[in-house]
């Protein structure tokens, strides 16, 4: 599993307020746990007032760098921020994200003519019209704009396509949908990873955690290999490598094993 730690979002308000207070020391530490949990990429978002993101952006971005060697994942809503702050990657990682709104495909995807072909990318089905809510439009979306990654040197095992999962509450067959997207999606790109921001299917339910958990482990039974997810939450983390383990990927359940060893799964050991 592709693990993209979500902690470091300015749309968390503790996050937002040490952005505001520029508290190094709070930024320094979410990265280093998150990297030390098992964190692939580190998503660094500044989520602030756009007059003031790209110097938000740079300055977690300096901080999460010197503090860990897990690539960065740079997310804005902007292109013109992630284009900005690209080049101050110190290693190739992850771009979220594109999408077929605006321009972003005109300004995101040139990136990679010339880039470290480690980079990868994050495309959202969506549009100018929004989150379709048909499976054939996501499929249909994903495509157009695979389409278009290929003419800039990216091939479908460099991106990671997001369906846009909706919220329970609100889509009573929301994760039966994900299924058929990933479906859809993966009978023409067979290569591509498949993603989601984990936690939006739980949005306006009560026990959060454990709806996200349990969307997980079903996710991952049909193809999702790639996720927004919290990586410090051990339930979380335990039912990933449980789940990795019972696929059959984990070769005498050797990963599993050393993580319950390591502490990073299972109840906490008493010291």
């Amino acid at each position: 599993m592709i693990i993209i730690g979500e902690k470091l979002n300015g749309a968390i308000p503790v996050v937002k307020k040490a952005i505001e207070e520029k508290d190094e020391a709070f930024i320094r530490d979410r990265a280093i746990a998150q990297a030390e949990a098992g964190a692939t990429y580190i998503d660094v978002c500044a989520g602030t007032a756009p007059e003031i993101e790209l110097e938000s952006l740079k300055w977690m971005m300096d901080i999460v760098q010197e503090a860990v060697e897990t690539p960065l994942c740079i997310d804005s809503p902007d292109p013109e921020i992630l284009k900005a702050v690209f080049p101050l990657c110190k290693k190739p990682g992850l771009v979220n994200s594109v999408s077929g709104e605006g321009n972003k495909m005109d300004v995101l995807l040139p990136l990679f003519d010339d880039a470290d072909p480690a980079w990868e990318l994050v495309a959202m089905t969506c549009d100018n019209a929004g989150i379709p809510n048909t499976v054939e439009k996501k499929v249909e979306l994903t495509k157009m704009m695979v389409e278009e990654a290929k003419k800039h040197n990216l091939t479908p095992n460099r991106i990671h396509i997001d369906p846009c999962v909706m919220a329970l509450s609100t889509e009573n067959h929301s994760f039966l949908n994900f299924k058929a997207e990933i479906e859809g999606i993966r009978e023409i790109y067979p290569d591509i990873h498949i993603t989601s921001g984990l936690s939006n299917i739980s949005f306006g339910l009560p026990a959060r955690k454990l709806m996200n958990q349990n969307f997980m482990t079903l996710s991952m039974f049909v193809g999702m290999d790639s996720a927004v997810m919290d990586p410090t939450s051990r339930d979380m983390m335990g039912a990933i490598f449980a789940t990795d383990a019972l696929l059959g990927n984990d070769r005498l359940c050797r990963k599993y094993s050393k993580a319950f060893r390591q502490g990073k799964i299972g109840p906490v050991q008493a010291k």
